[in-house]
């Protein structure tokens, strides 16, 4: 540093302090800034939160306790009506449609003859008589969703149009909230750096960053939200979140409370779909 740098360094200084010391002190103001909503509900005067088809751990069902907090929330934070209604099983309803979609596909249509008249479908050939047999019992795990790909199997109903019209109009065509809800436990294991705690042989403490090799588990949320016009059945918005939380593997941290902690984060996010929201702050400012 040369001399005329280090003149003027010293100046600021000097100047800096003057001002301080002129001040009488200083004061915090609250501040508040705006977010404008990420879509356009003034159409709507009521928000129906169906229902989630949700997956991961069974400690948890992520459909009801995903409905619950959401209602909880808007009824506070929204301007739209929340409508109590009953929690739709979403998964189950996508597997029955999807059923019932395949046997109407293996069924066809059966063309009209020359005079018009419906022939009437020939019956299908008698099965060959099999040996009787146990059936196996169905295992449970196999029908659980346990990831995105598992997810993937029930994405049809929500471009069903027809279902979330039909669903709109015996609400009064709310918008609909919507989605799926994937809650997996997650473990993982590498270096952290941790704060130690040292003192020297005069008895003075200090804090050193230390880089330690941990075993560490926890969860890991992802929740896509799906808005629906339940006016048209058509989808308006759709937002995908990923949020987690590593805990020390000795620590028994219960399944639900790690659920409502990621919820917690990322609440803030999903509400400024809906309405505009305030981040309060403070500023502060010398006497």
């Amino acid at each position: 540093m040369t001399a005329r740098s280090a003149g003027a360094l010293a100046s600021l200084v000097v100047l800096s302090a003057i001002a301080i010391a002129g001040c009488s002190g200083f004061y915090e103001i609250p501040i508040e800034t705006p977010i404008q909503p990420k879509m356009d509900v003034t159409g709507f005067q009521r928000v129906l939160v169906a229902g989630f088809i949700g997956g991961g751990t069974e400690d948890v069902d992520a459909n009801l306790e995903t409905v619950r907090l959401l209602r909880s929330q808007l009824r506070t934070k929204s301007p739209l009506r929340v409508i109590e209604a009953d929690v739709l099983p979403l998964a189950e309803i996508a597997v029955e449609q999807n059923r019932e979609n395949r046997e109407h596909a293996a069924s066809g249509p059966v063309a009209p003859s020359s005079d018009g008249v419906q022939p009437v479908a020939p019956l299908p050939p008698a099965p060959t008589p099999q040996p009787a047999a146990t059936p196996a019992a169905a295992d449970p795990k196999e029908s659980r969703i346990k990831n995105d790909k598992d997810l993937q199997k029930y994405d049809k109903i929500f471009a069903d149009a027809a279902y979330w019209k039909k669903l709109g109009e015996e609400y009064q065509n709310p918008l609909i909230v919507t989605g799926t809800v994937l809650f997996t436990p997650h473990q993982t294991a590498g270096f952290v750096t941790t704060n130690r705690e040292v003192y020297d042989s005069f008895g003075r403490r200090s804090v050193i960053p230390v880089r330690t090799y941990q075993e560490r588990k926890g969860f890991v949320l992802e929740p896509r939200f799906i808005f629906i016009d339940g006016r048209t059945g058509a989808t308006l918005y759709s937002e995908k979140f990923h949020e987690e939380v590593l805990y020390n593997a000795q620590q028994n941290t219960p399944a639900l409370s790690s659920y409502f902690e990621l919820m917690d984060r990322l609440m803030p996010s999903f509400l400024s779909t809906l309405s505009a929201q305030k981040i309060r702050g403070t500023r502060v400012l010398l006497k």
